[in-house]
């Protein structure tokens, strides 16, 4: 009778163990392909990460944008304080973003921006297409950029080692890093100025104006080349 007995207990735990491991299993696999989907959602952040949590892609709110991230390390940004969505490449390290904002101060002067970026690899913005107002003064245009081979992470681990140094001790570093350094330079403009006009910049690799093809503020069409030293040494239509 005891045998009996503690072979029915055994096939009893024998059919829950079995039970509880089909019902984890289709309750995994299920959660694995399940979809969610929303009408509408409220949020203030949503983070995209591959699956070993690398971060690729974060839309956010102003309150929660992120700092500078650097193959997955966070360091506080100087003064980016704005809604928008930032993008990251592979290891981690942000590449480019599109922010945006405007308001009207209880004076009733307007501001509002609008900026959209790309990167070099593990350095600063190469391409930008910006839009901006500041009381009335109206500005918009597409930039390139050269950019130095350096890691801007240099740069970003100086800022925070002396960020706790007396300002004036803070800049002499930072000039310090530059000087032996190649700087970034400006290569192309086109776009439209605070004063009305049009106009696409070409400069030399040192960031020099060596080509304007500009429409004035009151429609007057000009092209000008101008040497290294900014003296304009050729114009069409040549001036009356």
């Amino acid at each position: 009778m005891k045998a009996f007995l503690d072979s029915r207990r055994f096939l009893m735990v024998y059919s829950g163990v079995l039970t509880a491991v089909f019902a984890l299993t289709v309750f995994t696999g299920t959660a694995k392909s399940r979809k969610t989907s929303f009408k509408e959602i409220d949020v203030q952040r949503i983070n995209v990460v591959e699956p070993d949590g690398t971060i690729r892609l974060v839309l956010s709110s102003k309150a929660l944008f992120p700092g500078i991230l650097f193959k997955g390390k966070e360091y506080p940004h100087p003064n980016r304080k704005t809604a928008g969505i930032l993008f990251f490449n592979d290891e981690g390290t942000e590449n480019g973003g599109l922010t945006f904002g405007g308001a009207k101060d209880a004076s009733g002067k307007v501001s509002a921006y609008g900026h959209l970026s790309f990167d070099q690899y593990n350095q600063d913005q190469v391409f930008t297409l910006d839009a901006s107002e500041d009381g009335g003064n109206r500005k918009a245009g597409v930039s390139v950029w050269d950019r130095p081979d350096y890691s801007i992470e240099e740069l970003i681990v100086l800022t925070e080692r002396v960020k706790n140094l007396p300002e004036s001790e803070q800049k002499a570093e930072i000039s310090k890093f530059f000087a032996g350094r190649e700087s970034a330079y400006p290569r192309l403009y086109l776009g439209k100025s605070h004063n009305g006009s049009v106009s696409l910049r070409l400069n030399d690799r040192q960031g020099r104006e060596r080509l304007i093809m500009e429409v004035a503020p009151d429609g007057a069409p000009a092209v000008r080349f101008l040497d290294q030293d900014g003296k304009e040494v050729a114009r069409f239509p040549a001036p009356q």
